[in-house]
């Protein structure tokens, strides 16, 4: 969960960059999706890793994080139940 600490004219200045960055993560088969909660007072990812510091890592270099612009709260839990074609990106860590 991301929660915006600045008003959205700072957020939307930044929001470039912060897609940037998350391509990133989808690139590289850490992240499932993610998008603004509404109302937009930040955002949902999903993503997966062998450790949550791995996560947090990553989320080190995020340019809201950078910039000041907000705050993450990471829920770690285990997908027990879940679609199979989730299957193989599960299967990735």
């Amino acid at each position: 969960m991301i929660t915006y600490t600045v008003p959205l004219e700072k957020i939307d200045s930044i929001l470039p960059q912060h897609r940037k960055f998350l391509q990133d993560g989808y690139d590289n088969k850490i992240l499932l999706f993610s998008g603004p909660k509404n109302p937009r007072s930040g955002g949902v990812v999903v993503a997966r890793a062998v450790s949550i510091d791995v996560i947090k890592d990553f989320f080190n270099h995020d340019p809201y994080f950078i910039n000041n612009c907000a705050t993450y709260d990471f829920i770690e839990f285990n997908p027990v139940k879940h679609q199979d074609f989730l299957d193989p990106w599960l299967e990735g860590m």
